[in-house]
């Protein structure tokens, strides 16, 4: 029979990773136990790399762990940035209980910024011509309002103009992406949102309810 995750257990192992891979090796556990985005790490260790402590939360995995649901699968070996410019190669282990449901969430993030400097010095003797394009590594925040803010600006990128330009067409476009990032699970983003794509409220939930 399956047993019930221990935090204390987790705790253990997150430490003995950060040991193991040393202090470039940023591990961190995410509860989904109480749903309390804004403080969702209950363990960390080498917060130094991403500037994260215990308390602070959530991150992009939080949310799109809490708007899928069960159906979410480990994400392995992507790579991530952080705000002063670090890049990170990272996984993301959805753990789960006796009864199924999500639970935890384990992160490894570990600083390879030397090591890409070192590779890049090789690269230019290295590559070919039909080397497939690197994807942009998505950015780790330390808050929920930087969360926030990131997300706005992806869904800006996502339309490729600015506010003033965007059509109705264009603007729905950048809300259901925000509703199916998860952006709307954060308290109060939905007037932030509102404001910032200078529509109502009552128009904002008809964008997220119209036909793609």
């Amino acid at each position: 029979m399956m047993q019930e995750l221990s935090l204390d257990a987790l705790r253990r192992i997150a430490h003995g990773l950060a040991l193991q891979f040393g202090s470039n090796c940023e591990v961190v556990v995410h509860s989904l136990a109480d749903c309390d985005i804004d403080h969702s790490i209950v363990a960390i260790e080498n917060g130094h790399v991403t500037g994260r402590k215990l308390g602070d939360g959530p991150s992009h995995v939080v949310l799109e762990a809490l708007q899928q649901g069960d159906a979410v699968s480990d994400h392995l070996g992507y790579l991530t940035r952080t705000k002063d410019g670090k890049i990170l190669k990272s996984s993301t282990i959805y753990l789960r209980g006796a009864d199924g449901h999500l639970q935890y969430i384990l992160a490894i993030n570990f600083d390879i910024t030397g090591l890409l400097m070192f590779d890049s010095s090789l690269k230019p003797l290295l590559s070919t011509a039909d080397e497939p394009e690197q994807k942009e590594p998505e950015r780790i925040v330390q808050s929920v309002s930087e969360l926030l803010d990131e997300l706005i600006e992806q869904s800006t990128r996502l339309v490729g103009k600015p506010v003033a330009l965007m059509t109705k067409e264009d603007k729905i476009r950048a809300i259901q992406f925000l509703n199916k990032a998860g952006a709307f699970l954060i308290t109060k983003s939905g007037d932030k949102i509102s404001k910032y794509y200078g529509i109502s409220k009552y128009t904002l939930y008809s964008y997220i309810d119209a036909e793609a």
